[in-house]
This record gives structure tokens, sequence and C-alpha cells, in this order.
């Protein structure tokens, strides 16, 4: 891959950290779906390798700050009551992660597009699903392995966590602490997958490090301004157009 600024143009580059600044401001104020906004916004006008690379250093800062939040007593204790689903997740991401150079840009823009939908769809209509008691084992296995999957493909591996912690009726301040977790060591994780895969590397790490900024600028305007927000309103809005760029990317991959 070349140097990204051999091909990236200044308006590129713009755009991106918009979209990343958006992100940012949207993980602040509602607390998810940065990954989801910087994949589907700048897969739009750079190459899904490229993409991929470029949203690993901030989502590791946004979901290191998230983890900070809540001090490190309450995250270890939040780790030990969910170690199996937190290894399995972060497992799958050091795994998958190693395909993502291997894959055509058509199946990246799918692998992009095709979660992007799903997982906003089933967020904008409130599907809520029940693991009982006895299946949690199972639904670690499972839906750990899934989202662990997904995030080394595409970067992304929150929806998932949610609805899983939905699922088994987390309570609302215990879930924001165990997401901190997941999505931290995730992060993690990702950073030295695609270390070892070659997606993040000399020539894509400058324009990662570069997106740092806006992300960051983004998340404290979404801290200071996310009170004031509809927040049912603006979530809603952020999944519809998340809904509506997935759609847009899985027609790339499909060449219509």
């Amino acid at each position: 891959m070349e140097l990204f600024w051999q091909e990236v143009s200044p308006a590129a580059l713009l755009a991106a950290a918009a979209v990343t600044m958006f992100g940012g401001f949207v993980k602040g104020a509602i607390g998810f779906a940065m990954p989801l906004v910087m994949i589907s916004g700048m897969a739009l006008f750079l190459q899904p390798q490229l993409v991929v690379a470029a949203i690993i250093l901030p989502i590791v800062m946004a979901n290191l700050l998230q983890v900070l939040k809540f001090g490190a007593g309450t995250a270890v204790e939040a780790t030990r009551s969910h170690l199996r689903y937190i290894v399995i997740v972060c497992v799958m991401i050091a795994l998958s992660a190693q395909l993502v150079p291997l894959l055509e840009a058509n199946v990246m823009y799918m692998v992009l597009g095709v979660p992007t939908v799903l997982l906003s769809a089933i967020q904008l209509f409130g599907v809520r699903f029940r693991i009982p008691p006895e299946r949690r084992g199972l639904a670690d296995w499972l839906i750990g392995g899934f989202a662990g999957a997904l995030g080394g493909l595409s970067g992304t591996w929150g929806p998932p966590t949610v609805l899983y912690l939905l699922a088994l009726d987390t309570p609302k301040a215990r879930q924001m602490v165990v997401q901190g977790v997941v999505y931290g060591l995730g992060a993690v994780t990702l950073l030295a997958a695609h270390l070892r895969s070659g997606v993040l590397n000399a020539q894509t790490a400058p324009l990662s490090a570069l997106l740092l900024v806006p992300a960051f600028l983004g998340m404290q305007i979404g801290f200071r301004l996310g009170s004031r927000l509809d927040q049912a309103l603006f979530r809603k809005v952020t999944l519809v157009v998340l809904v509506v760029a997935g759609l847009n990317l899985m027609r790339r991959g499909l060449g219509w």
C-alpha cells in the first residue's frame, strides 16, 4: 500500500477528519456507533483496507477514555463477571483481523456494509432478545465469537455486545461499565492484531494518528452537548443515516 498521502487527496483528508469528528461527537453524546459512523462515512471515498487502518487508533483512544471514566476497581470487577465473553471477543478479533489483507475490495465493501445495515436496523426497530441464565455459556461463545469475528474484519464489535447485555437484562449502569471494558480491551487487541496483519503499518498509521485529533475534539463536544440533545431522537437519526450509508456500501460491493 502506498503512503496514505499519495492516495488521499486533501479534500478526502478533510472529509475523513469531518467524519471522524462526527463519530467522536456521537460517541461522546450517546456512547456508541463511533466505528460504524467512521466506517460507513470514510468507505464512501477511501479504499476499504485504508478505512480499517484509519479507524484503529481513534477507536483505541475513545474506548480507553471510556474505561478510565469508571475507575480501575469497577473495570476489574466487570471484567471478572464477563471474563469468558471478553476473552472470546478478543481471541476472535485477533484471528479474524488476519483475513483483512486477503479480501478483495468488493468483498470488503460487503463486510463493512452488511453488518452496518443489520446491526443499525436491529437497534433502530428496538428488537430485543432474552438469554436465560442456563444458556449464558452458549450465548458467550456464539455472540462473543460473532462480535469478535466482526470486530476483527470491520473494527466494530459494539452493537452485538449491546444486544448481548440487553438480552441478559443487565442494569443500565452496569452495561456502561462492561461495554467500556469490552471496547477497551477489544480495541487494544485490534491494534495488536492489525500490526501483525500489516493493515496498520508505516504507510497507514500516520492517517490513523492524524484522526486522533478530530476524534478527541468530537468526543469532548459530545460530552458537553449530549445532555442537551433529545437522546432518543438523535439516536434514531444516527441509525437511519447508518442504514443508508451501509446500503450504499453494499451497492458498491455488488458492483451496482
